[in-house]
């Protein structure tokens, strides 16, 4: 009996601590997630008393780019309306207020006066610096979130989350539209660049460019050389006087017509090579 309650008591216990550092746990994670926010919260602010300074510096060069400023301005006044909402509306009205003062940006290129202004420069430079450190924190904001909300949907801990009412914690995500786009790769650009074009497509049973396909006088229709049919030597002579003639014509000396003659396909007569049926000349 006592063993039992031992037992029993040990199991209470242990469930306690178990039930007090899940939740403790909850707690420090909330907390964590509230402290990031209120890192990048401070970040925004810094970015929204820079616009102001930058409208008016590019006003004074561009000042034509009216639309551009009265936008701008729009979607600040816009994004500081929104400040106690939830990071999703924050992340929305931020999302837009990016892509107004890029366009802004892109605007600014046509002015070289303006690259070169050192007020303009400076406030440029802050504007990068406070970009890059809100998205730094963003990053670090939703790891937290990440962590938070597994831990509320899995098992054991959502029983913890649901009895102390503990909420997921909703992500800050900015849309850029740059970041997110993918290249275009084009392969005659490259060819282009290289200076190299692409080569010409050849179809089955098509010679390529730049190769010459030899063809034999009678036999075009035929691809392979080898399989052109052999014929016999004329008038039923003897193979050896075919061949004669050839093997002449190889070593790059004349060639005569078959004897007892006048066959079609011999040389024609000449100086050098007596009339047929006459006796050669010696000179």
């Amino acid at each position: 009996m006592v063993v039992t309650v031992i037992v029993i008591v040990a199991v209470v216990v242990i469930l306690a601590i178990a039930l007090i550092t899940s939740y403790n746990r909850f707690v420090k994670q909330r907390n964590l997630i509230q402290e990031s926010w209120r890192q990048i919260d401070v970040e925004l602010h810094r970015r929204y008393d820079l616009i102001p300074n930058l409208v008016e510096t590019v006003r004074a060069f561009a000042a034509h780019e009216r639309h551009v400023f009265e936008e701008v301005a729009r979607l600040r006044t816009q994004a500081q309306g929104v400040q106690g909402a939830a990071p999703e509306q924050r992340a929305q009205a931020e999302t837009a207020l990016s892509g107004a003062l890029r366009q802004m940006m892109i605007s600014v290129e046509a002015y070289p006066q303006l690259q070169s202004n050192q007020n303009f420069l400076n406030l440029q430079r802050e504007l990068t610096d406070t970009e890059d450190r809100i998205a730094a924190g963003r990053r670090f904001y939703n790891a937290n979130v990440g962590d938070y909300n597994t831990r509320i949907e899995a098992f054991p801990s959502n029983l913890i989350a649901n009895g102390f009412k503990f909420e997921k914690a909703g992500y800050f995500e900015v849309e850029d539209a740059a970041v997110r786009s993918v290249p275009q790769v084009s392969f005659g650009t490259i060819g282009a660049v290289a200076g190299e074009s692409a080569p010409p497509h050849v179809g089955p049973g098509q010679p390529s460019s730049g190769q010459v396909q030899p063809q034999m006088p009678g036999y075009e229709g035929q691809q392979n050389p080898q399989a052109l049919p052999s014929y016999g030597p004329p008038n039923g002579g003897h193979p050896q006087q075919q061949y004669s003639g050839q093997q002449g014509q190889q070593q790059g000396q004349p060639s005569y017509g078959p004897p007892n003659g006048g066959q079609a396909g011999g040389p024609p007569a000449g100086p050098d090579r007596p009339q047929d049926g006459q006796p050669p000349f010696t000179g």
